[in-house]
């Protein structure tokens, strides 16, 4: 625990934890003005990129998959990108459109739980999910079912629900289970309709005008809405970045009250996940995605953090369609995986987490023992715009009583689903007045 004295008599208590998902607010009002605010990510860092040196070229899937409970896939993905560029591979076909299915089941299980129980309440007016099934229990009851599915997904393809183990450098270890795979149709066609129902539920909550200012950054996709790919987009530049030039635009530094590097974009505050995907790609989702995001009332763009919970509801649709696509389509591929020798080099990996783009850099020896690692993840990118956010919010809610203002807070966090926020109560919020 550690006990911070300022002037004005401000005294912060912020206890350590371990736990996933524990972070801080604190806001200072000063009169009718925000002086300062802070998110606050305590949890204890745990040096992934230092322990993966000297280990062998294979592990990282395995490794990186228990960064995160919710979107181990991510790692999974990112990383495999950026070991095959290294050793000359691609991997195409079925084989990617497995991995793609595997990640629907990721964006699928997230965003459900993300909607149902972490966000809507904040809209609704409930302290959580539980409260809020008291009077819901239909509503809940079906986003519960949407992320089964989604886990049940991952199992199938994945092996398991949390921190997959069937994902390897070349494709998988072993093929799904054909009869599995294909018992997965009536839910998904359940799912697919289940999804346009929340884009119609979550348009009808009142969502706090706002518009948020900074730049975007997401995956570029080609003929599909972005999950895995080569390039990127931004709001800057008309011109695609390739995934190879991302240091070169991204900077991270250390930020005293953070145990989360802060980065920014040539110097720029930026935002990745839902908004920035949507907004840069939302031409490429599928039709009915598309029908369902106009008449929910967005538009092309969307730069508004309070309405990301009908951006992610009609990426939801997306998933879901997705996924029954790809399991129709399926065609079981010759091999599990490509065979993948290593060599020298340096490797670089970007897929889009259900929160926004996470990155990947390794640099392997001749044995193919890695040298060393980087990984970007998307909360560490959004610190800045979502202090942006806070701030702006906080100002423009003075006239709330210190409860409302609270809440206000709180859920201008909750809008951009950070990795802190694992659970609806996982944000202690202080507001100071003077």
């Amino acid at each position: 625990m550690t006990v911070r004295e300022t002037t004005g008599r401000v005294i912060d208590v912020a206890a350590l934890a371990r736990v996933e998902g524990e972070g801080a607010v604190h806001v200072r009002i000063d009169g009718d003005e925000v002086v300062d605010v802070a998110l606050d990510i305590y949890e204890p860092p745990r040096f992934f990129e230092a322990f993966l040196r000297g280990r062998g070229y294979q592990e990282p899937p395995d490794i990186t998959a228990r960064i995160c409970g919710i979107c181990p896939v991510a790692y999974q993905m990112s990383s495999v990108q950026a070991i095959e560029q290294i050793c000359g591979v691609t991997v195409d076909g079925q084989l990617a459109a497995l991995r793609r299915l595997l990640y629907c089941g990721e964006w699928i299980e997230s965003h459900a739980l993300h909607v149902y129980l972490l966000h809507a309440p904040d809209f609704l007016g409930y302290d959580g999910g539980i409260s809020m099934a008291r009077d819901h229990r239909d509503v809940v009851e079906r986003g519960l079912r949407l992320k089964q599915i989604g886990n049940r997904l991952m199992e199938v393809v994945g092996g398991r629900a949390i921190h997959p183990v069937n994902v390897r450098v070349g494709g998988f270890y072993r093929l799904p289970d054909l009869d599995a795979l294909r018992a997965l149709v009536p839910d998904l066609e359940w799912a697919v309709g289940a999804s346009l129902d929340t884009v119609s539920w979550v348009a009808g909550f009142e969502i706090p005008a706002y518009e948020g200012d900074w730049d975007l950054v997401a995956g570029a996709g080609d003929h599909e809405y972005p999950i895995m790919g080569r390039s990127l987009v931004t709001s800057m530049s008309p011109d695609a970045v390739p995934i190879e030039r991302f240091s070169d635009h991204v900077v991270e530094e250390h930020v005293e009250r953070s145990n989360a590097l802060h980065a920014t974009w040539d110097g720029r505050t930026y935002l990745v996940g839902p908004l920035a995907r949507y907004s840069l790609n939302q031409h490429l989702l599928p039709q009915v995605a598309r029908e369902a995001a106009a008449a929910a009332g967005l538009g092309r763009e969307c730069r508004n953090p309070f309405a990301s919970i009908v951006v992610r509801s009609v990426e939801l649709v997306a998933a879901c369609v997705d996924a029954l696509r790809l399991v129709r389509e399926y065609v079981p591929p010759e091999a599990p995986a490509l065979d993948v020798r290593p060599r020298a080099g340096v490797g670089h990996g970007a897929s889009e987490a259900p929160r926004g783009l996470l990155y990947h850099r390794y640099e392997l020896d001749e044995s193919g023992s890695i040298l060393s690692a980087t990984i970007v993840p998307p909360t560490s990118q959004n610190q800045r715009a979502i202090e942006l956010d806070l701030r702006r919010v906080a100002q423009a809610g003075l006239s709330l009583d210190d409860a409302a203002l609270r809440a206000r807070c709180e859920q201008s966090i909750r809008n951009h689903d950070p990795c802190i926020s694992c659970a609806t109560h996982a944000l202690e919020v202080h507001v100071d007045r003077r």
